[in-house]
């Protein structure tokens, strides 16, 4: 799941080298911190938060299949 949150983010940014991404997993909760360059966050969160919304519906279905929660926090 990670591999594909990376991907994602990597392509809606102008600065993919800057996009570091963490995993901390509590029983079956996975929470990723996605951290993009400061001048990124507008293309990563979406007008109205519409892409992260959608990159949160993507992992949510990507999860479904390990039997896990997902959550993603976009920060800076």
């Amino acid at each position: 799941m990670k591999e594909l949150l990376e991907y994602v983010a990597k392509s809606l940014v102008n600065n993919p080298d800057d996009v570091k991404i963490d995993e901390l997993e509590e029983g079956n909760i996975v929470t990723f911190e996605v951290h993009v360059n400061p001048d990124d966050m507008g293309r990563i969160i979406g007008k109205g938060g519409r892409i992260a919304k959608s990159i949160r519906a993507l992992m949510k279905a990507a999860s479904f299949k390990e039997d896990k929660k997902v959550n993603v926090e976009i920060v800076d």
